[in-house]
């Protein structure tokens, strides 16, 4: 048989943790005892947490994964052990007390950091296989594929959007979960010798270090206004109407800890502040093509009662079509408007896309999108002091002020490529066009 033919070898799937699934953990007498594993264990120890998002209007984690070397893989159940007046329980502080003597290792730690910061785990060292991943150039920087490329086995994940606030949690969830820190200690080991070899594991710690560092989110200014299909909507008064439906939905979800789209949709929404029913029957009809839910009707006239408060807003108090903002120009018209911005940016994404291709890492790893667009705009004297004014580590600054250093003194932006009009050549990708020189 042609090697071409050949057949793709088989992976074997990952069905159970090599010492069983073990129980959830939901008294103080298991964590006490979990604690007690993991005090005698050695190493780095790998940590999940599971969510309820899509089914929960709070981020709050549902159940912790743990695992060390020699100190057993432990499935805790957080609810039962809930902060007091915002104070963790005792046996999460003396989790986190250990946690703080070695490395943690986690997978994409943005998403889980902040619920587990909520019930008193802070890391101090962090290892992200996901982030290191990417620093990596690998292809594919997911779990599954991650685990499969490098350690041999596949991962099922039929389980991943499942509601994980579900009390008691289904044998088969909870291996799932078990699965996701089984062989992240040797994942991380793999990625970590991949990052050596390349020269890159600096790079990555002051990722991770960064990551750590950061400071809590703000607050959205006018979280309404991510409301999905928003771009529709031309009118102030209606945008008055999606306001005050939008903040009646919050609380009713806040309060039920129901997550909003399942009280009432984003499209509900919009097609409430379009047709403004007052009454329950024109409530009904407007929806309808929508499919009528339970849910949305549950509340029918808390709904009415939210259109009727925004219909009764005084044109003066009528939300702005957009919010003023420090946010820059839409790129897309610079090359009219801005030109010397333009040709600044046109030099900088090209040779920055080279420099990330001849690194084999992506390019939004090598810089924030934003912190190129700003520095273009700008044009400061001091680039590097800039790149640090907006959060890029030393090791990007290093690679990348030189690059935009260079930018800001083109004068012409980098001419776009046109493809060839025959039938044959129309939709093929034109090559990268080089700047000048």
């Amino acid at each position: 048989m042609d090697s071409t033919d050949a057949v793709p070898a088989i992976v074997p799937a990952l069905l159970v943790p090599k010492n069983g699934t073990p129980e959830v953990i939901d008294t103080e007498i298991a964590f006490s005892k979990a604690l007690e594993e993991l005090r005698s264990g050695n190493g780095a120890f790998a940590v999940d947490a599971e969510r309820a998002s899509g089914y929960k209007y709070s981020q709050r984690a549902y159940l912790i994964q743990i695992k060390r070397n020699d100190g057993g893989l432990h499935l805790i159940d957080p609810i039962p052990f809930a902060p007091s007046n915002g104070i963790a329980h005792p046996l999460f502080i003396a989790l986190n007390e250990i946690l703080s003597t070695d490395e943690v290792i986690l997978h994409a730690s943005t998403q889980d950091l902040p619920c587990l910061r909520e019930i008193g785990i802070h890391p101090t060292k962090l290892f992200d296989t996901e982030l290191g991943a990417r620093i990596a150039g690998l292809p594919r920087v997911g779990l599954g594929p991650l685990v499969e490329a490098h350690l041999g086995f596949s991962l099922a994940k039929e389980h991943s959007a499942v509601d994980w606030s579900t009390r008691p949690l289904p044998l088969d969830w909870l291996t799932y979960a078990a699965l996701d820190v089984e062989l992240l200690i040797e994942l991380r080991q793999e990625i970590a010798s991949i990052l050596q070899a390349q020269g890159k594991m600096e790079w990555a710690e002051q990722e991770f270090q960064a990551i750590l560092q950061a400071p809590p989110s703000p607050a959205r200014v006018d979280p309404w206004r991510r409301t999905s299909g928003m771009h529709k909507i031309k009118r102030r008064d209606r945008l008055a109407i999606i306001k005050t439906l939008w903040h009646a939905r919050d609380l009713v979800a806040k309060e039920s800890d129901i997550a909003p789209g399942k009280i009432l949709t984003d499209a509900a929404i919009m097609e409430l502040a379009m047709h403004t029913p007052t009454t329950r029957k024109e409530f009904e009809k407007v929806l309808r093509p929508l499919g009528l839910r339970a849910r949305w009707l549950e509340r029918t006239q808390v709904w009415l009662d939210a259109i009727s408060e925004g219909l009764a807003i005084p044109e003066s108090h009528w939300p702005p079509i957009r919010l003023a903002s420090d946010t820059l120009p839409p790129v897309k018209i610079w090359r009219d408007r801005h030109p010397e911005k333009y040709a600044h940016l046109s030099h900088a994404r090209f040779n920055l896309e080279s420099k990330a291709d001849l690194l084999s890492i992506p390019v939004e790893n090598l810089i924030s999108p934003e912190s190129v667009r700003r520095i273009c705009w700008s044009a400061p004297n001091d680039v590097a002091s800039a790149l640090s004014e907006l959060g890029a580590r030393a090791w990007q600054i290093e690679i990348v002020s030189p690059i935009l250093k260079d930018a800001l003194t083109q004068k012409e932006p980098l001419p776009e490529p046109v493809a060839e009009e025959s039938d044959e050549l129309r939709n093929t990708e034109v090559a990268k066009i080089p700047p000048s020189s």
